[in-house]
């Protein structure tokens, strides 16, 4: 009888411990990435639009050639994807390439529960009025060094298909490219700073995406840092605060303010006229200018870089004339010490002379 209840115990517990070991199987299945460090970095089921993300392929090593390229040519061509590059947008085609372009990113990343924050002149924009800068060519976010490794593992080529909620809906394809070398947290060569980008496929402009890493815990904790020296401190950034973006949800660091001026000194908070645009307070927007006032401040910018070069100049004349009058002024001085000299010779010579004549 006692050796058939012990039978029956242990029975009982080997299937405890079989359903227990089958549950935590199936838990580390649904909650892979989990691990690294990625608030809610669970891997989703593919969402709509999202096609079959590509291989991860980075390799930690260094030297590693620049990954993305450019077209280049001028300034302009900089801030195009070699790939997808067609050609220059005009002012209203890029900015409307932006708009959508931000909207989509923003919304794939919270859908997906990454972690991305503004940051730049893209945080100096929100700043304003909650919207990109017009004359900006540049969209720049961050994200930490941990989701950055998570979307290289999970999304890394990833074409998302975006369709607006506009009438009619804007449809376009974006692709979210991350860097291999971004396995890298360090500069290195400097030819790969940018972590990854998110293009529009159609024309190749594209926003940057960097990661922040804590690269010297021990000797500076809590200091994070870019490739291209930018560093924040753990307060600088976390709590993180939710707002509104071009009419998406979106994030800014904690210390915005402090970022902004040390990044860009207090002037770009209060400067009202810029880049062929002026600050209207009422509608709170930047305008671009008409041609003619474009013309206008370019006429006034001439003319005080005209009178500028006046003043410098009159300042450059009068200090050279207190130079030659100071120099002529220690020549004279020379003059008279040297003839005061000679006279003192002579004085004392005839005394001398007077001396000896008196002793004979």
């Amino acid at each position: 009888m006692r050796f058939r209840q012990t039978a029956i115990i242990l029975c009982t517990l080997l299937c405890f411990l079989i359903d227990a070991a089958t549950i935590s199987a199936e838990h580390r299945k649904r909650d892979i990435g989990t691990n690294n460090g990625v608030e809610g970095s669970r891997l989703e089921p593919r969402r709509k639009g999202m096609r079959r993300p590509g291989h991860w392929k980075g390799k930690k090593r260094e030297g590693l050639e620049k990954y993305f390229h450019e077209p280049g040519g001028s300034e302009l061509g900089n801030h195009y994807d070699s790939r997808y590059h067609h050609g220059i947008q005009d002012y209203a085609d890029r900015k409307d390439t932006q708009l959508h372009m931000l909207r989509a990113y923003l919304t794939f990343f919270n859908d997906n529960k990454l972690e991305t924050w503004l940051a730049h002149g893209t945080l100096l924009g929100w700043w304003w009025n909650g919207k990109m800068l017009p004359w900006d060519w540049d969209i720049d976010t961050q994200v930490s060094g941990s989701t950055l490794a998570y979307m290289g593992e999970y999304y890394n080529n990833t074409h998302y298909d975006y369709v607006s909620n506009d009438e009619p809906p804007v449809k376009r394809t974006y692709l979210l490219d991350v860097n291999p070398a971004s396995i890298e947290r360090e500069r290195g060569n400097g030819l790969n700073i940018i972590d990854a980008r998110w293009i529009d496929t159609r024309n190749g402009l594209y926003i940057d995406i960097t990661g922040l890493s804590e690269t010297h815990p021990d000797d500076q904790p809590g200091v994070w840092a870019c490739k291209n020296y930018h560093r924040y401190h753990t307060s600088d950034l976390y709590p993180m605060r939710e707002t509104m973006y071009e009419g998406v949800v979106a994030k800014v660091p904690y210390a915005y303010d402090r970022i902004l001026t040390q990044e860009y000194e207090e002037k770009a908070l209060v400067l009202i006229d810029y880049e062929g645009h002026r600050w209207d307070p009422i509608v709170k927007e930047w305008l671009q200018k008409s041609d003619e006032e474009v013309a206008e401040d370019k006429k006034e910018k001439l003319a005080k870089k005209v009178e500028k070069e006046k003043k410098k100049r009159k300042v450059k004349e009068a200090k050279k004339a207190e130079e030659l009058k100071k120099a002529e002024d220690q020549k004279k001085q020379e003059v008279m010490r040297e003839k005061d000299k000679n006279e003192k010779e002579e004085e004392e010579k005839e005394a001398e002379a007077k001396r000896l004549k008196e002793a004979q």
